[in-house]
């Protein structure tokens, strides 16, 4: 069933119009025709049953049928640590981590990132990754949207919370299994194409975070922290 994000408060036996956005993706992609069921989320919890009461172009009128208290969150509180990559790369890490469920994202600029966008240019960027979150909870069903923090770069970077902190290191000698032994919050710190320096790496580890491997495979920017979240979902969470 088709699913849409309104940044809006929503009240069962009202009508609204759905963003120009989703109203383009609505009609164009996705074929939707008056009478239709579809299901709408404000991202503050659970969903609502809806109807297309009426389509004129792009003017996508809804019917608010029902709200649902359905929560699809992982157990876990998963923080990803990523440093920046170039493109497409970077779009993938930030949509499948949604997918893989992901708390919070926050992007870091570290030595060696190929991609270095800074003012109005890391604005854009993070704009651009907040709406591939949104995206990505349409599609995997989540009800509450993850947040992505500014662009900070890694030497700046100060971990807030406790939980188990783990920087991912092809290096290191400890396993990934043995260092997510215990607790439900869990911040995970990705390198981007050619890692995190020394320095970099020196100072997440004064801040907490313990080096671990993923195998004995040197694994890609876009990979790694992925397969982290994955792995914990396995190891601890609902998988």
């Amino acid at each position: 069933m088709p699913r849409f994000y309104l940044d809006a408060a929503l009240r069962a036996g009202t009508s609204v119009l759905l963003p120009e956005d989703s109203a383009h993706h609505a009609v164009h992609v996705l074929r939707v025709q008056s009478g239709d069921e579809i299901t709408l989320f404000t991202g503050r919890g659970g969903e609502f049953a809806a109807r297309v009461a009426s389509i004129q172009r792009l003017k996508v009128l809804v019917d608010v049928l029902q709200h649902h208290a359905i929560e699809r969150e992982s157990p876990l509180q998963m923080v990803l640590v990523q440093g920046v990559s170039a493109g497409e790369r970077m779009d993938f890490t930030v949509r499948k981590s949604v997918e893989l469920g992901v708390a919070e994202l926050q992007p870091v600029l570290a030595a060696s990132s190929v991609a270095r966008p800074k003012g109005e240019r890391a604005a854009a960027r993070h704009a651009h990754w907040q709406k591939i979150v949104i995206a990505a909870c349409e599609q995997c069903a989540r009800n509450r949207i993850p947040s992505v923090r500014p662009l900070v770069a890694a030497a700046d970077y100060r971990p807030e919370g406790a939980g188990t902190r783990i920087l991912l290191s092809p290096d290191a000698q400890l396993r990934f299994s043995q260092a997510c032994k215990a607790g439900e919050d869990f911040t995970i710190a990705a390198g981007p194409e050619a890692g995190f320096s020394a320095d970099e790496g020196e100072r997440l580890v004064d801040a907490g975070f313990v080096p671990a491997r993923l195998g004995a495979r040197v694994l890609r920017t876009e990979t790694a922290g992925l397969a982290a979240l994955a792995a914990l979902s396995a190891l601890r969470g609902d998988f």
